[in-house]
């Protein structure tokens, strides 16, 4: 009997020795190839891989030396520069594809290989796209030794390309498909022929057709048990040669014991113990049920690679502007920092940067969640993966490639995958002890059964095997949160870590940050008073004139109520420190500045009334004979603070305020928001403090913050979201992050993240209930294996359909 290979599971050659020391016990490998990467793995101290592997290695293949020259062609820092995000000094990040990852066990191989080379800071695999996130310092290893490494043990890794990755999951898609019709054909002839024999009375169809009609369902059966099988055999083969049990385990003896004991009844000619059509449908039911998972999976998952895939391969770059508006085509991967570049209407932005001319609108719905068109002129930012809707937008480039704000979303995504939820690890836990169990039922099963009634004692025991396989256990809250998870990324918020969407219905406080979270931000005109018989627009416009060549706050927020388009030229302006700005319009000398100001030069500036925003800033205009305008200068509160305040405190929740602005401030805006609870002149250790009390006494805490000052206390809550608009140090802190900064959001994630923990509950529930229910029934052999296969495949399909639920969006 020929040996199969201790590392891909192929058959040896005769007269072929490759062997291996693993344990001590020699081990036959198939080639030079699977001999080198077994030695290399098992050198580096990582062979648990062959302990914990539940699908076998690809066949290794000597890397041939011209992709050895075009790896190191990866060094250099002009191709780099299309996928690795450059950081602080030497450090880098980069998004690489791995091809012949099977298992879990291949994404820890790959995971603990790359972290022994030197220099190396991270690296995370996402199984569910086989995508790895690796950060190095550049100056102690290059990218090329890194891809070397990985092909080293027997695997491909190459930068990440959507294309590529379609390809390959197209090729797994058609051979999943061909396998599936080759059971199906087979199942539907095998049926035709199994079907007027369960009809037909006793003696009615005469012994010598009878036979001819099991032979012919043998042959049928062939290609189910030879091809369509094979996925299951593999998974359990590398089970038992690691000394445990899969999910895989029950169905692959379920399928040859069925199918063996059918063939000996054929063989011997025991008339009742033909079973060819019940394994054709067993595993037809199986495999289209887990295709139709499969396609639940990636549709509740296809939110990271709709977004890989909005930025275009190129672009229209203009290298003679403003002079010369003639366009060049360029790849995308050559833009750089500084590039002028034309966007037409319909094209998609291929980079973060300003518009330097034009007037349109871009739709960023798949990047913030935001459905309808956001304006931009001169001087707005774009975002890379948004499209231009409407008129032709000329941009300058300010980030292209990793460093876009679409590759940090990305990333986050990409982290948020890779971890695995608490309740998804209890499940697989029980799954697995599960599995064994379930072979001692089905044993004990077949030995009580043997003793009654010993024809039927071996289907009942096929039956047992079937019916109770614990994928939807496994599959309950996988499924749910990967669902949840897509949905919210589509609404606009990123579930970065595993544990938020458990963790948020539970929670019983909110604290919010002041400034960037419950208000934009930034200084904003918040209100405007006009002498009578003056002009308001006038007036604007004359303060915009004034204050067009500052950089000042309060100057911003002037010019951008006024339109940052170009405005009339003052004459003879001259800055008062502190104070304001003077100068010369249409022949009549203007002053703009505090009220103080302008009464030192007028004698008297009164207000509209006594306390006309007085916790606001105030600026005034005059001309050279009187006050002629009053701005309102301040921190806006947004739009969708209160309403979404008001929701969270009809569901019981209480709401606190920690800013670090100053007391009036502060006290202001609970007013306004009516929140109680409130602390001003925080500091980041105050705020660590205050949600160590709450959590203290009890309480589940969820922050919501922006900047760097709220890292740590995002840190410290049970759950935490950070604003999208905030810094990169605080979205890395968050569990969440809200990408469009829209506040109202918030409340939909506590809406989902309940209907989520729902969903799980009814799905172990379900689970749990089917195999109390299906198991007995069929120990007690009222259930037939095709029944059982249908049971099996059914369970697992209600779980994952009452998933989806959870990923159609709001009207």
């Amino acid at each position: 009997m020929s040996e199969n290979c201790f590392h891909c599971g192929l058959p040896v050659p005769p007269d072929v020795q490759f062997p291996v020391k693993y344990r001590e016990v020699d081990q036959p490998t198939c080639c030079a190839g699977c001999q080198a990467v077994a030695v290399t793995i098992i050198q580096s101290g990582l062979s648990d891989y062959y302990q914990h592997r539940t699908e076998g290695a690809r066949q290794a293949e000597p890397v041939p030396l011209e992709l050895l020259e075009q790896i190191k062609l990866y060094d250099s820092d002009e191709l780099q520069r299309s996928f690795v995000r450059f950081e602080a000094e030497n450090l880098r990040e980069a998004s690489l594809m791995l091809e012949g990852i099977t298992c879990a066990a291949c994404v820890w191989l790959n995971e603990q290989h790359i972290r022994q080379l030197p220099g190396i800071v991270s690296v995370d695999i996402n199984y569910s796209n086989h995508r790895a996130r690796v950060r190095w310092d550049n100056s102690r290893v290059q990218l090329s030794a890194i891809l070397e490494a990985v092909s080293a043990i027997g695997y491909r890794a190459h930068p990440y390309d959507a294309e590529r990755q379609e390809a390959l999951n197209q090729k797994e898609r058609k051979q999943a498909i061909n396998r599936l019709w080759a059971a199906g054909l087979s199942m539907m002839q095998v049926m035709m022929y199994a079907v007027p024999i369960y009809l037909a009375p006793d003696g009615e169809i005469s012994p010598d057709f009878l036979w001819l009609l099991h032979w012919a369902s043998f042959i049928l059966t062939l290609p189910v048990v030879l091809y369509s099988a094979v996925p299951f055999y593999r998974a359990t083969w590398r089970d038992l040669k690691t000394r445990r049990v899969g999910m895989d385990t029950p169905v692959t003896i379920g399928i040859l014991t069925a199918f063996l004991s059918s063939f000996w009844a054929l063989i011997n000619k025991v008339e009742h113990g033909v079973y060819f059509d019940s394994v054709s449908m067993f595993v037809f039911l199986l495999l289209g049920g887990r295709y139709l998972e499969g396609i639940a999976r990636r549709k509740a998952g296809e939110a990271t690679e709709s977004l890989v895939k909005l930025i275009p391969a190129f672009a229209h770059r203009l290298a003679g502007w403003p002079d010369n508006r003639q366009s060049e085509e360029t790849t995308v991967a050559q833009l750089r920092p500084g590039d002028v570049i034309l966007v037409k209407p319909g094209e998609t932005i291929p980079a973060d940067g300003v518009v330097l001319d034009g007037h349109s609108a871009s739709n960023e719905a798949l990047l913030t969640g935001e459905s309808r068109p956001v304006s931009k002129d001169a001087g707005s930012a774009v975002i890379a993966g948004s499209v231009n809707a409407a008129s032709p937008l000329v941009v300058r480039v300010e980030q292209t490639g990793q460093d876009t704000r679409l590759a940090g979303i990305v990333r986050l995504l990409d982290q948020a995958l890779a971890e695995k939820p608490r309740l998804a690890v209890i499940a697989d836990r029980f799954a697995s002890w599960f599995v064994a169990l379930l072979l001692l039922a089905a044993a004990g099963t077949y030995i009580g059964w043997h003793y009654i009634e010993p024809d039927r004692a071996l289907w009942i025991m096929v039956a047992v095997l079937v019916i109770s396989c614990p994928c939807a256990l496994s599959l309950a809250t996988p499924a749910a949160l990967t669902a949840a998870s897509g949905h919210l990324a589509a609404l606009g918020v990123l579930t970065t870590r595993g544990h938020a969407l458990e963790t948020l219905p539970k929670i019983s406080d909110v604290v919010f940050d002041k400034t960037g979270t419950l208000t934009h931000g930034d200084m904003r005109l918040l209100d405007s008073w006009t002498a009578p018989g003056r002009d308001a627009a006038a007036a604007l416009a004359t303060a915009a004139a004034l204050e067009q060549g500052s950089e000042h706050p309060v100057a911003r927020a002037l010019l951008a109520a006024a339109g940052n388009g170009p405005h009339q030229a003052a004459e003879a302006l001259r800055n008062h420190p502190g104070q304001g700005v003077t100068g010369r319009l249409d022949g009549r000398d203007w002053r703009i500045g505090s009220p103080e100001f302008i009464a030192a030069q007028l004698g008297d500036c009164p207000l509209p009334a006594a306390d006309w925003h007085g916790d606001k800033t105030l600026i005034a205009l005059a001309d050279d004979s009187q006050l002629v305008a009053l701005f309102a200068i301040g921190d806006a509160v947004r739009a969708d603070a209160a309403p979404l305040l008001r929701q969270l405190k009809q569901r019981g929740l209480r709401v606190h305020l920690l800013s670090g602005d100053g007391a009036g401030a502060v006290s202001s805006l609970a007013r306004q928001l009516d929140i109680d609870a409130h602390i001003a002149r925080a500091a980041p250790e105050d705020k660590l403090a205050y949600v160590g009390r709450l959590q203290a006494a009890g309480k589940r805490v969820l922050m919501v913050g922006d900047g760097i000052n709220d890292a740590p206390v995002l840190a410290k809550a049970d759950v935490s979201i950070a604003m999208g608009g905030g810094t990169d140090v605080a979205r890395a802190s968050g569990d969440m992050v809200l990408i469009g900064d829209r506040l109202g959001l918030i409340a939909d994630a506590f809406e989902l993240s309940r209907k989520t923990l729902s969903v799980i509950r009814q799905n172990l529930w379900w689970a749990a209930a089917y195999n109390i229910v299906a198991l007995p029934l069929a120990v007690a052999g009222h259930v037939t294996p095709w029944i059982a296969s249908l049971g099996m495949a059914s369970s697992s399909l209600i779980v994952v359909g009452n998933a989806l639920r959870l990923v159609k969006r709001k009207s």
